[in-house]
């Protein structure tokens, strides 16, 4: 017998307890890191009701391996750009995606008091007041010269130019991302120039989560990168076989949302080869469809692309196609979508987006780090904008709509690629930055990226507790928050 399961038992009869033989069949299959906990919470409900027989009937009902059919696993797809993807050519194109990314930001922003006083970049110029107007545009350019910042927006209409003195003021400024729609409150300069008073971002609105009826819970993964030698799969098969045990928390898990790079990909840097266990991406999928397969059929899983996967690089990316894996595709429990993708589960809204932009704010706004990836969810949260940044590392296809504006708010934002497993909260959004499962490889050694990769995190949808599982092996890896 396992010491720590004679342990429990003793705890057990020592209190006046008898314990079934079918029962003790069954705590012979438990986790044996929570075999005390759970005798102890059922030798206090039961003397509490002063029945003192541990039964098959209890251990049944504690860990859940009853099916609970008052669980709830409604999927529903809200957004997600597969269908929508229809690129435009060269200027026109992108002429056509800025316009929309205006257009939609506007319009939210439109919900502010401060937009009813509103002018056009064009007509600021010819604007006689002597009170302060509004003016809203997309940043075009920042210059810093002595203790003085110059911003310059652009809208349909034109450019405006406006001075930033206030030293508060400037440091808001800084943070504000190229590309990234801002309103600023303006007055008149003594010598006809317009002196910026306030900057106010299109942000999230304070307002009441969507909750599920029933205690469900959702997994949060990313960034498996199968195929990888560096791929933890001896953790993540100790994970999914987690979710057919007879864990409490198992039990209820309804959904499982993977957040990209799936695979590691072929060809994605130079030398990749030799870091490879599948050399080609159908074998990569191949082995994902199989490791997949064991996560039971009656949760729900959804699969997005990240940079690794095989398909369109550039944002917003579609689908992983049929083509390289129907298999995954075919299965019952699966959901494929593009990135990114705004789901609802159980009424509980999930933004996710594989988070490639990350690499372009890190570099470009100071005191953001890859260390702290919510930080940088939050920026774009405010801006109401997945990858504002246009022209740098991230590839943005001229798509005729912007289709990585934030339009609809998300009770949970997910998010993945950095490899660093963090949750916050931001204005009642619940943040989560999922993490790997890949060790840390040579590259990332080479410029002291530390990621916390074999983290799972479960989020119940109906209370937004958080639970995490950690496969790492190394006692110091652990979820920030």
């Amino acid at each position: 017998m396992k010491k720590e399961l004679s342990f429990a038992l003793n705890y057990a009869l020592n209190k006046g307890f008898q314990i079934h033989p079918d029962a003790f069949k069954i705590l012979e299959n438990v986790d044996v890191k929570k075999l005390e906990k759970i005798i102890k919470e059922i030798v206090r409900e039961k003397t509490k009701q002063k029945l003192f027989q541990i039964n098959q009937d209890d251990l049944e009902t504690y860990l859940g391996i009853k099916e609970d059919l008052t669980l709830q696993s409604e999927i529903k797809i809200i957004s997600e750009p597969s269908s929508k993807i229809t690129s435009g050519e060269g200027v026109k194109g992108y002429n056509a995606l800025f316009s929309s990314r205006f257009n939609k930001l506007k319009r939210i922003i439109s919900d502010r008091p401060e937009s009813k006083m509103l002018k056009s970049a064009a007509s600021v110029k010819t604007a006689k007041s002597e009170e302060d107007i509004y003016v809203c545009g997309l940043l075009t350019t920042r210059n810093i010269e002595r203790n003085i910042t110059k911003l310059i927006l652009e809208d349909p209409s034109g450019t405006f130019e406006g001075i930033i003195f206030d030293n508060e003021l400037q440091k808001t400024a800084n943070t504000l991302l190229m590309d990234q729609f801002v309103m600023a409150r303006i007055s008149t300069g003594k010598n006809s120039g317009y002196i910026i008073k306030d900057l106010i971002l299109p942000d999230i609105p304070d307002q009441a989560k969507n909750k599920s009826e029933s205690e469900a819970y959702a997994v949060f993964l990313s960034d498996l990168h199968i195929g990888s030698k560096y791929f933890m799969e001896e953790e993540f098969s100790e994970f999914v076989s987690w979710l057919s045990s007879p864990d409490p928390v198992a039990r209820k898990i309804r959904f499982v949302l993977i957040g990209g790079d799936v695979v590691d990909g072929v060809g994605i840097y130079p030398n990749q080869d030799k870091e490879l266990v599948c050399q080609t991406i159908q074998e990569q999928l191949k082995k994902a469809e199989d490791l997949i397969d064991k996560i039971p059929k009656n949760v729900k899983i959804i699969i997005m692309p990240g940079n690794h996967d095989p398909g369109r690089r550039a944002l917003p990316q579609p689908a992983i196609p049929k083509k390289y894996n129907s298999g995954l595709w075919e299965r019952e429990n699966v959901v494929m979508v593009g990135n990114p993708a705004l789901v609802s589960l159980n009424g509980v809204k999930i933004m996710m987006f594989h988070g490639q932009s990350i690499d372009d704010i890190v570099k470009t706004t100071p005191g953001l780090s890859y260390d702290k990836p919510t930080n940088v969810m939050r920026h774009l949260l405010r801006a109401r904008h997945l990858s504002p940044i246009y022209g740098s590392q991230t590839p943005i296809a001229p798509e005729m709509e912007d289709l990585l504006v934030i339009e609809d708010i998300p009770d949970i934002f997910h998010v993945g690629h950095v490899h660093r497993a963090e949750l916050d909260m931001y204005k009642g959004i619940l943040l989560v930055n999922s993490g790997s499962w890949q060790k840390q490889t040579p590259f990332q050694a080479s410029v002291g990226m530390t990621p916390n990769p074999g983290i799972a995190i479960m989020v119940n949808l109906k209370t937004f507790q958080v639970f995490h599982e950690n496969y790492s092996s190394n006692s110091n890896n652990i979820l920030q928050s």
